[in-house]
């Protein structure tokens, strides 16, 4: 505290300034009102803002973490604001009062893509507050089933023989999908494939089933399979570091010799600046309380998703740390600019 902290020093009257007196009420009262404030936190709904559309990974989870921490936060309101590759979305929360009740759910776009590939961004990335990691998922590359190829091997022939002629959908530019894709590139030295952005995972999702777009990298959830076994597209490969109980039969990308293409997607909870301590870990304690509860953990696996066991604000830190060592590279080798 600076030259304020020789206040503490003295313990009679005559020896302590008024001034220095009206600073330490002043403090101890700002402390106490803070204090009764996380207490009867909170007092009205919780705004959480997503910025991507209904249906995808983030909206999935935001929607079963809200409907578990009702008993504690009460009422959690989900406000979908897609676009702008989130852009809008994070810095109407970043500019939002710091008393709790805004919050951002996002992912590594948030405070590690968008710090690297934007130069004028509107909110600072790095100054959100962490409150709690929620979940995370695998990226899958999934075919239309009118393309001939099984395997990921396979796709990454077809793709030099013809060079120019596949495209593959995203939720948008900048997008961890897009940069898993950029990145199985890279890694393959497959010919040129032309990405395709679309304003969310559902529409993307949606064209694919329809066969608008042979090749999409999507966040691989488990009524994707439903579509894969009634052969109306096909999975060649999922990004985790293990085969998932949901799809036992779809390989990992290091099991066909791409083990550096194990992208996870992260779903975390952000609070605007300098919003209290008290404020955020109230929230984070709701969200260990859920992590713990075995039918949270169940419709996380429904869903085709893992749970972190350790939810808190300092394991949510050390993410974005090995983030922003894993992806800023890759962005920086692609020229990626999203301004």
């Amino acid at each position: 505290m600076g030259k304020s902290g020789n206040m503490f020093q003295y313990i009679g009257w005559p020896q302590t300034s008024c001034w220095s007196f009206v600073v330490l009420l002043t403090l101890l009262s700002t402390l106490h009102i803070t204090s009764l404030s996380a207490e009867a936190f909170p007092e009205r709904p919780i705004r959480v803002v997503i910025g991507a559309a209904p249906g995808g990974i983030f909206d999935v989870v935001g929607r079963i973490w809200a409907d578990k921490v009702k008993a504690q936060l009460k009422s959690v309101i989900i406000d979908n604001q897609p676009g702008a590759g989130s852009e809008r979305a994070a810095a109407a929360v970043a500019n939002a009062s710091p008393d709790g009740y805004t919050l951002y759910l996002g992912g590594p776009h948030t405070n590690v893509i968008n710090a690297v590939a934007r130069s004028n961004l509107s909110y600072n990335p790095m100054a959100f507050e962490s409150v709690s990691l929620l979940g995370h998922g695998s990226f899958a590359f999934v075919v239309h089933a009118s393309v001939p190829v099984g395997s990921l091997p396979e796709l990454v022939t077809y793709s030099r023989q013809h060079a120019g002629a596949i495209s593959y959908g995203t939720p948008g530019v900048g997008t961890l999908n897009h940069l898993t894709g950029e990145l199985f590139k890279y890694a393959t030295k497959a010919a040129d494939i032309t990405h395709v952005p679309y304003r969310g995972a559902g529409p993307a999702f949606a064209d694919l089933l329809s066969g608008q777009i042979p090749l999409a990298i999507v966040s691989f959830m488990a009524p994707m399979m439903e579509f894969h076994r009634s052969g109306k597209i096909r999975v060649l490969a999922v990004t985790s570091q293990h085969r998932l109980d949901f799809a036992a039969e779809i390989p990992t990308t290091a099991e066909v010799g791409l083990a550096n293409v194990d992208t996870q997607q992260f779903v975390a909870l952000f609070a605007p600046p300098n919003t209290p301590r008290a404020l955020t870990m109230h929230i984070a304690s709701a969200t260990q309380a859920a992590v713990a509860a075995q039918d949270y953990r169940d419709r996380f696996a429904a869903a085709g998703l893992e749970i972190f066991p350790d939810a808190s604000p300092a394991k949510m830190d050390q993410i974005n740390q090995q983030l922003s060592e894993t992806w800023e590279p890759l962005i920086r080798a692609i020229g990626l600019k999203l301004n």
